[in-house]
């Protein structure tokens, strides 16, 4: 399935919905013009929701840290919204502010709002944590 990106804003932020596969080839390159178009049209804020888009490469997830550093250097952000334990490898990147709802993501660009975000260590910890409780049921 091509990728395809909806654009819209809320709160004065860039929202995109992709749909589809984020791969090397024509749908990371898709992206990556729609990212750069919005940052030379002064957009500094933008948040994509990839939940819509299951298959993301590493060409896919390259992208998404080149262009969370490009959004930082111009002095905005780019947060990301997902929520598949396939792609608990964005949460697993430093570069990448990821988020399960569209309102956490939005919030995020408001210091004054509470905002619940994604700690690597507690993610580490409730795995062993699941993985640990698992083992033990199938001892028993």
């Amino acid at each position: 399935m091509p990728l395809e990106i909806q654009q819209r804003e809320k709160e004065g932020i860039v929202l995109l919905d992709l749909k589809g596969r984020l791969v090397l080839g024509p749908e990371d390159v898709l992206m990556r013009q729609h990212l750069q178009s919005l940052l030379d049209g002064g957009s500094k804020n933008v948040i994509l929701d990839v939940r819509a888009a299951p298959d993301i490469d590493t060409a896919g997830f390259g992208s998404l840290v080149l262009f969370a550093e490009k959004f930082r250097e111009a002095g905005g952000r780019l947060a990301i919204i997902e929520q598949s334990m396939a792609s608990s490898l964005l949460r697993l990147a430093a570069a990448l502010d990821t988020y399960t709802d569209e309102q956490a993501a939005i919030n995020s660009f408001f210091p004054d709002r509470a905002v619940p975000h994604y700690d690597i260590l507690e993610f580490v910890e409730e795995e062993e944590q699941r993985q640990h409780s698992d083992s033990d049921r199938t001892d028993k």
